[in-house]
């Protein structure tokens, strides 16, 4: 009744009424109830002096809407309010179809630019060399800063088969500008193929959770069987720069691979908000040897199944640090859908064993960089992101137990002092080649040999 209530005065505040409150003595709550009804009145106070007295006119709508982006924003990265439309072209994307670049971005607010989180495979962005942690200045010209990131993106999506130009900042070099021609993103969510000389080696990659992931992965399974010519030693699940997607299909994908457990568990504001999710009997894959390849733009519902994995000691999770996003959130329909939709942030999760990632990431049990180096600079992560959400375990350092050391890292770049190529000078896939050589029996678990 009170979140009720509330809400119900709250609109009546933004009409620009005033309830004025008569009281003596009053009790903790009351006193409570009576400054955020203050604050209210405060805001149509200042509701009316703008849209009476602004230089020039305003609309009572996108002030309306502003306020509640300012609002929102206040709160962490992740929550943020959605129009109608951005809220259809979420499920659209859901769904697993949109159109527009293929990139997975956030918003660097200190900078006032787009950040690339990652460009998704085979996508216009990704042919046209877009990598993570470019930032995006201007679109067509125009200067993202003062922009929302939802603007941003409303300006990068379109019809397909229609150009845009945008301007990148990357570390290093001078801004400059990409052109690139907008398409139909089909969201493939999962692709396969056999690896290792022999081909006994059944490789999947999972590029996002959208719907029926986990259908898509139990298919890749079957079909790697039935092509090799002999058993198969062991999957490589591929999930670097995935930047997550559906709860549901990380559970599905995950369950994959586990005979029972515990899944996932997330925990909300309150105790009866806990839930907690476990895979079904039966393994898939009929417990062969599992590789998880992850790196510092797998996040979210990839670190959920990695973190299962890992918990149930059901595979090696080889490659770099993930990004650390450890928060669900709910999408909530305003009117049906009418009015938007409120992306909130309403719970953490929590891997089987109970480690919280949030802001601090799944560290591998093996970690090999792309290179065989480490890399001069650090990709972003969600501890970089403004009004991020602590992690409840402490500190990175605290919480991150199994992070490479510094004399790992020395180690590595020690033995892979130049960056590898294959005979034709392409850079070698050395997680990929690792996780292979792990699973024929060539590698032994925290080997860091760059081959």
């Amino acid at each position: 009744m009170r979140k009720a209530y509330i809400a119900t005065f709250a609109a009546a505040a933004i009409m620009g009424l005033v309830v004025s409150w008569s009281l003596t003595a009053p009790t903790p709550s009351v006193a409570a109830n009576s400054e955020t009804y203050r604050q209210l009145n405060l805001f149509g106070e200042i509701f009316e002096r703008v849209r009476s007295d602004y230089v020039s006119e305003t609309e009572d709508e996108q002030l309306i809407e502003d306020a509640i982006r300012g609002m929102l924003a206040g709160l962490d990265p992740h929550s943020s309010y959605l129009t109608a439309r951005n809220f259809q072209e979420m499920q659209i994307q859901t769904r697993g179809e949109y159109g527009g670049l293929g990139i997975e971005v956030t918003f660097d607010q200190e900078m006032g630019a787009v950040q690339v989180v990652s460009p998704m495979d085979d996508t216009p962005a990704d042919r046209a060399g877009i990598i993570s942690n470019d930032r995006i200045t201007h679109i067509d010209g125009t200067p993202i800063q003062g922009m929302t990131l939802n603007e941003a993106i409303d300006l990068m999506r379109g019809a397909p088969n229609t150009d845009l130009t945008i301007t990148i900042w990357r570390e290093g070099v001078d801004p400059f500008d990409v052109d690139i021609t907008r398409e139909v993103i089909e969201l493939q969510a999962v692709r396969s193929r056999l690896e290792g000389e022999d081909e006994n080696v059944g490789y999947i990659r999972v590029t996002t959770f959208s719907e029926r992931a986990g259908d898509g992965v139990r298919r890749a399974i079957r079909e790697l069987r039935q092509e090799a010519d002999e058993p198969l030693v062991g999957f490589v699940l591929d999930l670097r720069n995935n930047p997550g997607g559906l709860l549901d299909q990380a559970i599905s994908v995950s369950d994959v691979f586990l005979d029972g457990g515990e899944v996932v568990s997330t925990r909300g504001r309150y105790a009866e908000d806990t839930q907690r999710y476990n895979a079904r009997r039966g393994d898939n894959s009929d417990e062969a040897p599992v590789v998880v390849l992850i790196n510092g733009g797998s996040a979210s519902a990839s670190e959920i199944v990695a973190g299962a994995i890992q918990d149930h000691a059901r595979g090696t999770v080889m490659g770099t640090q993930s990004f650390g996003k450890g928060s669900v959130q709910t999408i909530v329909p305003l009117s049906g859908g009418t009015n938007g939709a409120l992306r909130l942030t309403t719970s953490r999760y929590y891997t089987p064993a109970g480690r919280s990632i949030q802001a601090v990431g799944i560290a591998p049990d093996v970690e090999i960089f792309p290179t065989g180096v480490a890399p001069t600079q650090q990709r972003m992560t969600e501890a970089d992101l403004p009004g991020h959400l602590e992690n409840e375990n402490g500190s990175p350092e605290e919480a991150a137990e199994g992070e490479a050391t510094e004399e790992e890292v020395a180690e590595a770049e020690v033995e892979a002092p130049e960056i590898p190529r294959d005979a034709e000078g392409n850079l070698r896939d050395l997680q990929l080649e690792h996780a292979i050589q792990l699973l024929n029996g060539e590698l032994e678990t925290g080997a860091l040999d760059a081959g």
